[in-house]
């Protein structure tokens, strides 16, 4: 897809009768669990495909300094009035993910929920690119994907084990490669498989 089509297709998802299934309105627990287990303190922070914001609005509540990014502006408007009503500040940007303007300095935490096992798909270089430039050196990172041993549809985009030690493993010494299970559900309560992936920037 080019921009333009990778635009409409998400604020079509966003736009729908019902709300995308993965915006749960609830922080994910995943993201909680490794903040805490790899004792990652608060610096400046960025993440890619942030929605409606809930993810992002969490880190700032905690001491983040965050920049959010997405290529939908109803996502990004959303998000931008959750952030408010929840009495935090964050720099939101609309922007392709595999392609945003300057951001500044690199951020010392990145977090990626469903981004990279989408835009790898037409894009790997380009998310694996942004991923390696926004991040600084020494810096950690949390991103969960689908997973390739349990693919169903409609469910999330996957990959295997093999990909992210190619891909992400290319750039990032990975930490951690555990499977969990997304806390988004489906109507029949089946919760997706996935990888939660924990990286470190070499210095």
């Amino acid at each position: 897809m080019n921009n333009t089509s990778e635009r409409d297709h998400w604020e079509g998802r966003y736009n729908a009768n019902e709300p995308p299934p993965w915006d749960t309105g609830r922080v994910s627990l995943e993201l909680q669990r490794r903040i805490t287990e790899y004792k990652i303190q608060p610096c400046r922070a960025v993440e890619f495909g942030c929605g409606t914001g809930t993810n992002a609005i969490w880190l700032a509540q905690n001491g983040f300094d965050v920049t959010a990014i997405d290529i939908s502006p109803t996502a990004l408007a959303r998000a931008a009035q959750n952030a408010a009503q929840a009495g935090v500040s964050i720099r939101f940007v609309p922007a392709d993910v595999a392609a945003p303007p300057d951001l500044g300095d690199p951020f010392s935490f990145f977090f990626d929920r469903g981004c990279y096992h989408a835009v790898r798909r037409s894009n790997a270089t380009g998310i694996l690119k942004s991923l390696d430039r926004h991040s600084s050196p020494n810096a950690m990172g949390v991103v969960l994907t689908g997973n390739a041993k349990e693919e169903r549809k409609p469910g999330p985009p996957v990959v295997t084990e093999a990909i992210i030690r190619a891909e992400l493993g290319s750039i990032f010494e990975i930490v951690s490669l555990d499977e969990f299970r997304f806390d988004q559900s489906e109507s029949d309560g089946h919760r997706h498989l996935g990888w939660s992936v924990v990286l470190r920037k070499p210095s």
